[in-house]
């Protein structure tokens, strides 16, 4: 890996199946931190998924609100109705607030639902976009490897989960108060000791699931399809074209299906991730004895 006015140019290896899903730092500084935070003695500022999850960004908000502007026509009613990609923005949003918020968050789902939209589809253009096959063309084109998937770094996804974890904590405590700090202790006074540390290991869990949840299933998808890229090159290369061919056209066949079931999962993560944070956030805003009171009110 040589390093250039600030950016590093790795040697990449064409028949490398993983290289994709690997990150390829493209600006590194040095930092005398802990392990975790500066890997090797560096700190990556810029990598090849930190520029695809700044183009996920970038295409929302170029993109989203062209769909979500356009209406039928020009008339009172019309101008109500959304036409084209604009239905299903349309759906999906009022899916997540009515059937996915809404359970959890109750009165609070209009205060959060900005939010959870934006982490759904920020979610899902950075699983689609990671499907692209850009760092296949990019090193050769330009020298660098840019594309991948962002959510195959744990750095991104735990990012997003400590997100959710101080909207958890922070709005706890400021529709909670006392009340919130007083769940991390139910019970008598004198097995506090025992379930608080629980309690708080119990929340700190919730994030941490978050963010390897997410990593770990696009990672796994990944991982599966270099496999059977893999197994095509060595097929042909000890079989020869003649008894490899079949192989590979099955190895192809099956690479195929792997890559329709890693869309279904780009959209059932990006629900999950949404789903899990509107439960969290739920559960601290929203109070047992809240739940209780507003039953016996209805």
């Amino acid at each position: 890996m040589e390093i250039f006015g600030g950016f590093t140019s790795p040697s990449y290896v064409a028949d490398d199946p993983l290289s994709h899903i690997l990150q390829h730092p493209l600006k590194v500084i040095e930092a005398h931190l802990p392990g975790p935070f500066a890997p090797n003695g560096v700190v990556t500022v810029l990598s090849d998924q930190i520029v695809m999850m700044m183009v996920a960004g970038l295409l929302l908000m170029m993109f989203m609100p062209l769909l979500v502007r356009k209406r039928r026509d020009d008339t009172e009613t019309g101008r109500l109705v959304p036409t084209g990609a604009g239905n299903f923005v349309e759906m999906v949003c009022q899916y997540l607030r009515d059937d996915v918020a809404r359970p959890s968050l109750g009165k609070h789902t209009d205060r959060f639902i900005k939010y959870l939209w934006s982490v759904f589809f920020f979610i899902l253009t950075m699983n689609l976009i990671g499907l692209v096959p850009f760092g296949s063309v990019t090193p050769k084109l330009f020298g660098l490897h840019i594309g991948g998937t962002p959510t195959t770094n744990i750095y991104i996804t735990a990012t997003m989960a400590i997100l959710t974890f101080i909207l958890m904590v922070f709005n706890g405590l400021r529709f909670g108060g006392k009340e919130y700090l007083a769940h991390f202790a139910p019970g008598p006074w004198w097995i506090a000791p025992l379930i608080v540390p629980v309690e708080i290991i119990g929340t700190v869990a919730k994030v941490v699931a978050l963010a390897l949840r997410l990593f770990a299933a696009n990672v796994a998808g990944h991982i599966l399809l270099a496999v059977l890229i893999g197994l095509v090159v060595m097929s042909l290369k000890s079989l020869g074209m003649v008894f490899g061919m079949p192989v590979a056209l099955l190895v192809v066949a099956g690479s195929v299906v792997i890559s329709m079931v890693e869309i279904f999962v780009a959209f059932l993560q990006a629900f999950i991730f949404t789903y899990l944070s509107s439960l969290f956030i739920g559960m601290s805003v929203n109070l047992h004895h809240d739940d209780h009171a507003e039953a016996g009110a209805h």
